[in-house]
């Protein structure tokens, strides 16, 4: 079919699009426009929502045109995962130090102290295999349980919401923010017309999109971010007693992003950098963990709460629904091989355990349908729990056999049931130890209609933007403005504008002007904005606890450097629980002060400061001018100190922060190193990661939030 041509096709540009009763875009068919049609070419009545008992209830398996589409995008890559290509696997275990026996049948929330295996792959969503880690993007938080009775794969991200409701849009969602069709590129980046265009068609996504634009979509490392279930799903006891969840992650070591322009560097010094963190800490015998929390609430709470449990694109503030500690995960051991592991592994939604059940939230229904497809498609076999990463660890008996690639096939007489032969005759069911699912009575028209309850686009974006610090406020408002920059249609602009006008009207100001836009008017709400619902704590980020634990100190030497000094700092470092590099001039090492040879693990520009949480600089007079001459030395100071870092320095480095053109803007967190006494008060500095005071006088976005 013959492209449109795009300078002289007719584009829409009104942003009060048609919308169904959840709040969701419907933009029909007319002169001009051709009708959407499914593969057999049956005319398509509605794109936005799968077919349903009800506005709330669970998806129909006879939904045909849901299948073809969600069958069709399972199967657009071979043999990469369509999203979350770029991965990294690590093995580990799950520890219990709360007993849910009150509340869940599951095994494994039964005895404190028991240790189960684990599996967990973390990603980004967009990119290709070969796309660079520091993407803005979300990141997945795979884990995979091999519990006693089976496996349990909680498949989650780093967020807690998502972009849309109904997973019958997961394909265009996917689609919009990929490289686009006719050219692609770009990859690994949402900075395009074409993901905006959906993100400003979809008012469902805007909460997201203030997760998306906020410092959780560049962390500083896999060990620093929290993971969520996203989905509301249910613990049930053994009388059949259903309790709702939602599950986090909480990292030990706290939380921790990058600067946009610090991850642009990384992304051009190692695209590896995530990898190369997660690996180096577990080979360092630095075994990163979380605690396993839970949000649980009955269905009294679920119907008195301002938003419908059942929306992926909403939250339960933790203020409302405390998160219980019940377990840690230590992540302990790297994969032997890379693509029998991470590769081959396949995380499932519908892999649940007797004990926990899943709730009618319509986007978790369409991945437990989705994801066992999309295996198939990727692993060429409905054997691919025979290969060992996704095999179970725990006694296995069923009658399924033969297929492409089995590797193990049942060895009894009989291959079916119902038989007579006793013994030989293979497993039998168990209504005692067996799944059920929980008993709910459900009933309602077939419709393909969104829940009224769902309608609520604008109100916890809201909550989540107020509750940010101010300096995360300016990094989400820049993190808009560069997005939209690199959109070439300035309607698309105005469009996502005036979404923000419903989110908060400072926000939509301070984009309009960096883009320099004239305000439009605000986007048709479905609900009014809530401007009561009060700020939460634990929606930012630098309002966790700091410490220097797990970080990284790059430490820039020359020849000459005071040796007991740099002693001091390494004895520090390691104090606090955190790692050091050696930078140098030149990659053989330089020869300190008292003679010594001291080896670098980085030549100047390979490693650069972006690399590092805080930087030291310990340089010799004769060491510290010829730093000063070197543009990669330079850059490695000014880089440091725009990206807010703790810089220590000796009086040798003088002449270097000059040439980098920081030496008369020196602040709190720049600390002189005279003595071996002072590396203990700079490590302490450290702890506070940034010095977020200096942003506004070296960075040109800066605006008061």
């Amino acid at each position: 079919m013959d492209q449109p041509d795009l300078a002289a096709a007719e584009i829409e540009r009104s942003y009060a699009q048609p919308q169904g009763d959840g709040g969701e875009t419907h933009q029909s068919a007319s002169a001009g426009v051709e009708t959407l049609t499914t593969q057999q070419g049956i005319p398509v009545s509605d794109d936005q929502n799968t077919l349903r008992i009800g506005p709330r209830g669970p998806s129909l398996l006879e939904d045909f045109h849901f299948r073809e589409k969600i069958f069709h995008f399972d199967h657009e890559r071979i043999p990469e995962r369509v999203v979350h290509a770029r991965g990294f696997g690590v093995h580990g275990y799950f520890e219990l130090t709360k007993s849910l026996k009150n509340v869940t049948r599951a095994d494994i929330f039964q005895r404190v102290g028991e240790k189960t295996p684990v599996f967990v792959r973390f990603s980004t969503v967009a990119g290709n295999k070969g796309s660079f880690d520091l993407a803005r993007d979300v990141r997945g938080f795979a884990v995979k349980f091999y519990t006693k009775e089976g496996n349990w794969d909680l498949v989650g991200n780093n967020m807690p919401v998502f972009f849309i409701q109904d997973a019958i849009k997961f394909p265009d969602l996917i689609h919009s923010v990929k490289a686009a069709p006719d050219r692609g590129f770009p990859q690994a980046q949402s900075a395009h017309d074409n993901f905006w265009d959906f993100a400003s068609l979809t008012p469902e996504s805007f909460h997201m999109i203030m997760w998306i634009m906020s410092d959780r979509a560049i962390p500083r490392s896999f060990r620093f971010m929290e993971g969520f279930g996203v989905h509301t799903f249910r613990l049930v006891d053994a009388k059949g007693k259903s309790t709702f969840v939602k599950f986090h992650w909480k990292p030990k070591l706290g939380l921790q992003s990058v600067v946009w322009n610090e991850a642009v560097k990384i992304n051009g010094a190692d695209p590896d950098f995530h990898r190369r963190d997660l690996w180096s800490a577990i080979k360092g015998g630095h075994f990163p963990e979380w605690e396993l929390g839970v949000q649980l609430f009955d269905e009294e709470f679920a119907e008195a709460f301002e938003f419908d449990v059942l929306d992926a694109t909403k939250l339960i503030p933790e203020e409302q629904v405390p998160v219980q500690i019940v377990g840690r995960m230590v992540l302990d051991r790297t994969v032997e091989n890379f693509f029998a592991e991470t590769e081959q592994v396949a995380f499932c939604t519908q892999n649940i355990v007797p004990g926990i059940d899943f709730s009618d939230d319509p986007l978790l229904q369409g991945r437990n349908f989705s994801y066992l497809d999309t295996q198939l498609k990727r692993l060429g076999s409905p054997n691919f729990t025979h290969i060992p990463v996704n095999a179970p660890r725990c006694p296995m008996a069923l009658f399924q056999q033969d297929g492409h690639m089995a590797m193990k096939n049942p060895k009894r007489r009989a291959n079916y049931e119902p038989n007579s032969w006793g013994a030989m005759g293979g497993p039998r069911e168990n209504p005692e130890r067996g799944f059920t699912s929980f008993d709910e009575e459900l009933s309602g028209p077939k419709t393909r209609l969104r829940a009224e309850s769902f309608a609520d686009h604008y109100s916890q974006a809201r909550q989540f933007y107020v509750s940010q610090t101010l300096v995360e406020r300016k990094h989400i408002g820049d993190a808009i403005i560069f997005e939209l920059s690199k959109c070439e249609r300035p309607d698309i602009r105005s469009r996502v504008v005036s979404h923000l006008l419903n989110i908060d009207a400072g926000l939509a100001s301070r984009v309009a002007d960096g883009l320099r836009l004239e305000m439009p008017e605000p986007a048709k709400a479905a609900r009014p904005t809530r401007r009561d619902l009060p700020e939460s704590a634990p929606l930012s980020i630098l309002n966790h606890p700091k410490s220097f634990e797990g970080r990284k100190l790059g430490l820039l030497l020359t020849d000459g450097a005071d040796a007991k000094l740099v002693e001091a700092l390494i004895e520090a470092v390691e104090k606090t629980g955190a790692v050091y590099e050696i930078v140098a001039p030149k990659i053989g090492g330089v020869t300190l002060d008292d003679g010594a040879m001291q080896a670098a693990a980085q030549k100047i520009d390979g490693g650069p400061s972006v690399l590092y949480d805080a930087v030291a600089i310990v340089a010799s007079v004769d060491g510290g001018a010829e730093l000063a001459a070197d543009a990669a030395a330079r850059e490695f100071v000014a880089d440091a100190f725009a990206h807010c870092k703790f810089i220590g320095f000796t009086e040798g480095a003088a002449p270097l922060l000059e040439k980098a053109g920081v030496a008369e803007a020196l602040d709190e967190g720049c600390i002189r190193l005279s003595a071996s006494k002072d590396a203990t008060a700079f490590l302490a500095a450290c702890a506070e990661l940034r010095h977020w005071p200096r942003e506004a006088p070296v960075n040109l976005d800066a605006s008061p939030a």
